[in-house]
Protein backbone atom coordinates (compact mmCIF):
# COMPACT_ATOMS: atom_id res chain seq x y z
CA UNK A 1 0.00 0.00 0.00
CA UNK A 2 1.54 3.48 -0.76
CA UNK A 3 2.56 5.35 1.87
CA UNK A 4 0.28 8.31 3.04
CA UNK A 5 1.32 12.12 2.67
CA UNK A 6 1.80 13.35 6.58
CA UNK A 7 0.12 16.23 7.85
CA UNK A 8 0.89 18.15 10.81
CA UNK A 9 -1.14 21.59 10.93
CA UNK A 10 1.24 22.94 13.43
CA UNK A 11 3.93 23.08 11.35
CA UNK A 12 1.74 25.84 9.21
CA UNK A 13 1.32 27.53 11.78
CA UNK A 14 4.85 27.99 13.57
CA UNK A 15 6.89 27.82 10.14
CA UNK A 16 7.19 31.69 9.67
CA UNK A 17 8.27 32.85 13.17
CA UNK A 18 10.52 29.56 12.92
CA UNK A 19 11.93 31.30 9.55
CA UNK A 20 12.19 34.74 10.44
CA UNK A 21 14.68 33.19 12.80
CA UNK A 22 16.56 31.11 10.07
CA UNK A 23 17.15 33.93 7.97
CA UNK A 24 18.62 36.08 10.18
CA UNK A 25 21.04 33.13 11.78
CA UNK A 26 21.21 30.90 9.24
CA UNK A 27 22.03 33.62 6.31
CA UNK A 28 25.52 32.63 5.84
CA UNK A 29 24.98 29.02 5.94
CA UNK A 30 25.64 26.57 3.62
CA UNK A 31 24.30 23.14 4.64
CA UNK A 32 21.75 22.34 7.46
CA UNK A 33 20.89 19.33 9.49
CA UNK A 34 17.51 18.52 10.08
CA UNK A 35 17.49 16.06 12.71
CA UNK A 36 13.83 14.76 13.13
CA UNK A 37 12.18 16.09 10.37
CA UNK A 38 8.94 14.24 11.09
CA UNK A 39 6.21 15.04 8.13
CA UNK A 40 9.13 17.27 5.95
CA UNK A 41 6.45 20.14 5.60
CA UNK A 42 9.30 22.29 7.90
CA UNK A 43 12.07 21.34 5.27
CA UNK A 44 10.01 21.87 1.73
CA UNK A 45 9.08 25.43 3.37
CA UNK A 46 12.45 26.02 4.19
CA UNK A 47 14.37 25.04 1.83
CA UNK A 48 12.11 26.98 -0.82
CA UNK A 49 12.39 30.12 1.59
CA UNK A 50 16.20 29.39 1.61
CA UNK A 51 17.72 28.62 -1.49
CA UNK A 52 20.98 29.17 -0.45
CA UNK A 53 21.35 26.12 1.73
CA UNK A 54 21.11 22.73 1.04
CA UNK A 55 18.69 21.39 3.30
CA UNK A 56 19.69 17.79 4.81
CA UNK A 57 16.17 15.82 6.56
CA UNK A 58 16.90 13.06 8.58
CA UNK A 59 14.52 11.06 10.59
CA UNK A 60 14.19 7.73 12.57
CA UNK A 61 14.02 4.78 9.22
CA UNK A 62 10.00 3.93 9.91
CA UNK A 63 9.57 7.86 9.45
CA UNK A 64 11.46 8.27 5.85
CA UNK A 65 8.48 7.00 3.77
CA UNK A 66 5.97 9.75 4.67
CA UNK A 67 9.01 12.40 4.70
CA UNK A 68 10.01 11.57 0.91
CA UNK A 69 6.52 12.31 -0.12
CA UNK A 70 7.16 15.80 0.52
CA UNK A 71 10.49 15.93 -0.81
CA UNK A 72 9.65 14.13 -4.25
CA UNK A 73 6.57 16.66 -4.25
CA UNK A 74 8.66 19.60 -4.00
CA UNK A 75 10.88 18.59 -6.37
CA UNK A 76 13.92 21.34 -5.04
CA UNK A 77 17.42 21.20 -6.16
CA UNK A 78 18.85 22.01 -2.37
CA UNK A 79 17.25 19.20 -0.88
CA UNK A 80 18.28 15.95 -1.27
CA UNK A 81 17.23 12.31 -0.16
CA UNK A 82 16.66 12.10 3.50
CA UNK A 83 18.78 10.10 5.91
CA UNK A 84 17.60 7.53 8.36
CA UNK A 85 19.01 8.99 11.59
CA UNK A 86 19.21 7.42 15.03
CA UNK A 87 20.97 9.46 17.66
CA UNK A 88 22.23 6.69 19.91
CA UNK A 89 23.65 5.12 16.28
CA UNK A 90 24.18 6.01 13.32
CA UNK A 91 25.21 9.63 12.19
CA UNK A 92 26.37 10.77 8.69
CA UNK A 93 29.85 11.45 8.50
CA UNK A 94 29.64 14.73 6.91
CA UNK A 95 29.78 17.95 8.45
CA UNK A 96 27.13 20.60 8.55
CA UNK A 97 27.93 24.41 9.28
CA UNK A 98 24.60 24.47 11.28
CA UNK A 99 21.82 21.99 12.83
CA UNK A 100 18.22 22.42 13.51
CA UNK A 101 15.76 20.32 14.83
CA UNK A 102 12.41 20.97 15.89
CA UNK A 103 9.51 20.00 18.66
CA UNK A 104 12.02 16.94 19.08
CA UNK A 105 13.38 17.08 22.66
CA UNK A 106 10.19 16.71 24.59
CA UNK A 107 9.38 13.52 22.50
CA UNK A 108 12.83 12.08 23.01
CA UNK A 109 13.85 10.82 26.17
CA UNK A 110 16.42 12.63 28.10
CA UNK A 111 19.01 9.89 27.31
CA UNK A 112 18.43 10.12 23.60
CA UNK A 113 18.60 13.94 23.97
CA UNK A 114 22.13 13.68 25.81
CA UNK A 115 23.20 11.35 22.49
CA UNK A 116 21.73 13.90 20.10
CA UNK A 117 23.91 16.76 21.72
CA UNK A 118 27.38 14.52 22.58
CA UNK A 119 27.37 14.10 18.85
CA UNK A 120 27.52 17.63 17.98
CA UNK A 121 30.97 18.11 18.03
CA UNK A 122 31.25 15.74 15.29
CA UNK A 123 28.41 16.59 13.23
CA UNK A 124 28.94 20.49 13.21
CA UNK A 125 31.52 22.74 11.45
CA UNK A 126 33.76 25.59 12.76
CA UNK A 127 31.55 28.04 13.91
CA UNK A 128 28.40 25.84 13.65
CA UNK A 129 25.39 26.92 14.99
CA UNK A 130 22.40 24.68 16.14
CA UNK A 131 18.98 26.31 16.60
CA UNK A 132 15.71 24.65 18.37
CA UNK A 133 12.51 25.31 18.67
CA UNK A 134 9.82 23.87 21.05
CA UNK A 135 8.67 24.35 24.60
CA UNK A 136 10.96 24.86 27.76
CA UNK A 137 10.52 25.54 31.18
CA UNK A 138 12.53 28.49 32.88
CA UNK A 139 13.87 27.65 37.00
CA UNK A 140 12.05 24.57 36.46
CA UNK A 141 8.67 25.87 36.01
CA UNK A 142 6.17 25.94 33.18
CA UNK A 143 5.96 28.74 31.07
CA UNK A 144 2.34 28.72 30.96
CA UNK A 145 -1.09 26.63 31.95
CA UNK A 146 -0.99 25.45 28.31
CA UNK A 147 1.96 24.04 28.34
CA UNK A 148 1.68 22.20 31.61
CA UNK A 149 -1.42 20.54 30.38
CA UNK A 150 0.66 19.26 27.17
CA UNK A 151 3.20 18.23 29.18
CA UNK A 152 0.72 15.70 31.24
CA UNK A 153 -0.79 14.64 27.92
CA UNK A 154 2.78 13.77 26.92
CA UNK A 155 4.13 11.49 30.08
CA UNK A 156 0.30 9.65 29.54
CA UNK A 157 1.74 8.99 26.22
CA UNK A 158 5.07 7.64 27.78
CA UNK A 159 6.72 8.40 30.73
CA UNK A 160 10.18 9.25 29.29
CA UNK A 161 8.45 11.96 27.38
CA UNK A 162 8.28 16.13 28.66
CA UNK A 163 9.46 19.68 28.30
CA UNK A 164 12.34 19.80 29.05
CA UNK A 165 14.18 22.57 31.38
CA UNK A 166 15.90 25.40 29.55
CA UNK A 167 19.16 25.11 31.85
CA UNK A 168 19.30 21.75 31.93
CA UNK A 169 19.55 21.87 27.49
CA UNK A 170 21.82 24.80 27.78
CA UNK A 171 24.46 22.97 30.60
CA UNK A 172 24.54 20.32 27.55
CA UNK A 173 25.02 22.50 24.68
CA UNK A 174 27.51 24.30 27.07
CA UNK A 175 29.38 21.00 27.60
CA UNK A 176 30.00 20.33 23.78
CA UNK A 177 31.46 23.62 23.30
CA UNK A 178 28.34 26.13 22.46
CA UNK A 179 27.30 29.26 23.33
CA UNK A 180 23.48 30.67 23.45
CA UNK A 181 23.58 33.83 21.14
CA UNK A 182 19.48 34.12 20.96
CA UNK A 183 16.58 32.67 23.23
CA UNK A 184 13.77 33.76 21.11
CA UNK A 185 9.67 34.28 22.36
CA UNK A 186 7.49 32.29 19.93
CA UNK A 187 3.45 32.10 19.21
CA UNK A 188 2.31 29.32 21.61
CA UNK A 189 4.38 29.60 24.60
CA UNK A 190 7.01 28.11 22.62
CA UNK A 191 10.96 29.57 22.07
CA UNK A 192 13.58 29.02 19.23
CA UNK A 193 17.26 28.81 20.87
CA UNK A 194 19.84 29.17 18.76
CA UNK A 195 23.52 28.46 20.30
CA UNK A 196 26.96 29.04 17.88
CA UNK A 197 30.54 26.92 18.21
CA UNK A 198 33.59 28.83 18.38
CA UNK A 199 36.09 28.26 16.33
CA UNK A 200 38.23 27.43 19.70
CA UNK A 201 35.02 24.87 20.93
CA UNK A 202 35.88 21.14 21.74
CA UNK A 203 36.12 18.73 18.68
CA UNK A 204 37.32 21.84 16.12
CA UNK A 205 39.95 20.67 13.59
Amino acid sequence: MPATKPYADACDRNRDPILEVLEHHFADRHHVLEVGSGTGQHAVYFAAALPQLIWQTSDLAPNLPGLRLWIEGAQLPNLPEPLALDVFANWPSLRFDAVFTANTLHIMSWEAVRALFSRLPTALADDGILAVYGPFNYDGRFTSASNAAFDASLKRRAPQMGIRDFAAVDELARSVGLRLVEDRAMPANNRTLVWQRPFDAPGTA
